[in-house]
């Protein structure tokens, strides 16, 4: 049960804040009020409901002991308390410790994985998918780095996407992905398996990790293209090592040297800054009984059946028979990023109450 104390707290800070905007403070304290303000307007909304409510179920409560209120005042007092645990659960998700990465952009890299051209292919109908999704959401996809398949789709493929909250919605992504179905170059009509691994990072500034140029090895190449031909006669792409964690990182899509070094760095700086969070959250969680999750991303996490038409969320024991609806980032997506985040809110839920027990 959430403390008394602690929706007061809340409402008496809302109501401050209001009272010190209304005296015309400075700009900037009053940006930083406004901020705070927008921050915790949610839960101060609640938590004034919850205090109306309360204060709605005493009244019923005296009508209760008159016979001639008794079954109206029953009904509205079985009404309020259905409000009353819709109205703190809300408040208690809201309460919930939030990631600081989930308003960010974020980098997807996928990958064939096994299964060959198949897995290839697969992996791009993963990207296609990921891309038209981002088109519903309206964010931004730029194409970072890509090597294409023999048979089409992508060995890997790296992209920025853009837009609000962008890490929230995709971060459950990350993981081995398998599909099953006839490939079109299967003559005796015979089901195979094959998977693609993606990866999701939150998209990192400058900031967020800083980068030494000492620790880093910068070589740099000739971009080269399918077949032995070279995109260009210049040593235009780029390979950055970081010395002190081994991560490499190649690009050569762009013509131009200093663009693929920019490109290079911005998902190496990813990439740090998302093994920098496992870390800090590995260690936080290494005392818990409830870890949520481990966040290997060498775990199947779905499947793909093409003829059965499903789609299957191992983490959640979900199955969406809209396999066409899912491929082509339709709502069959969200209702399957849905379902994870939940999860993902009911186990924080467990943690978070155990910790206050």
């Amino acid at each position: 049960m959430i403390k008394p104390a602690t929706l007061r707290t809340l409402a008496t800070r809302f109501a401050a804040i209001d009272a010190e905007m209304a005296g015309n403070p400075p700009i900037e304290r009053l940006i930083a009020l406004g901020k705070e303000r927008a921050e915790i307007e949610p839960l101060a909304m609640k938590a004034q409901r919850l205090e109306a409510i309360a204060a709605e179920l005493a009244d019923v409560q005296e009508l209760l002991a008159d016979p001639d209120f008794k079954d109206i005042a029953y009904a509205d007092q079985q009404k309020l308390l259905e409000e009353q645990a819709l109205e703190t659960q809300e408040l208690r998700l809201l309460l919930l410790p939030k990631d600081s990465a989930d308003e960010r952009s974020a980098i997807i890299e996928v990958r064939g994985g096994t299964g060959g051209d198949e897995a290839a292919i697969f992996a791009g109908n993963l990207f296609e998918m990921y891309t038209r999704y981002a088109a519903n959401k309206k964010w931004k996809v730029e194409i970072l780095n890509e090597s294409e398949g023999a048979m089409g789709g992508y060995k890997e493929i790296v992209a920025s996407i853009s837009g609000s909250g962008v890490f929230a919605r995709l971060k459950f992504e990350s993981g081995v992905h398998r599909v099953q179905r006839v490939p079109d170059t299967e003559t005796q009509g015979r089901v195979h398996t094959s998977a693609a691994t993606v990866a999701v990072l939150p998209e990192a500034e400058e900031i967020d990790y800083v980068i030494e140029e000492k620790d880093l090895k910068i070589d740099t190449f000739r971009a080269g293209g399918a077949g032995g031909q070279h995109v260009n006669k210049t040593d235009s792409a780029v390979r950055i090592t970081h010395l002190p964690t081994g991560v490499v990182v190649v690009q050569q899509d762009e013509r131009s040297q200093h663009k693929n070094k920019a490109a290079a760095m911005k998902i190496l700086r990813s990439r740090l800054y998302e093994a920098q969070r496992e870390r800090i959250a590995n260690e936080r969680a290494a005392d818990r009984k409830g870890q949520v999750g481990s966040g290997d991303r060498s775990e199947r996490i779905r499947t793909y059946n093409f003829p059965q038409g499903r789609v299957s969320d191992h983490r959640i024991n979900l199955t969406l028979y809209k396999i066409d609806e899912m491929m082509q980032g339709l709502g069959a997506v969200d209702e399957m990023i849905d379902a994870l985040i939940t999860n993902h809110q009911a186990q924080l839920l467990e943690i978070h109450n155990g910790d206050e027990a």
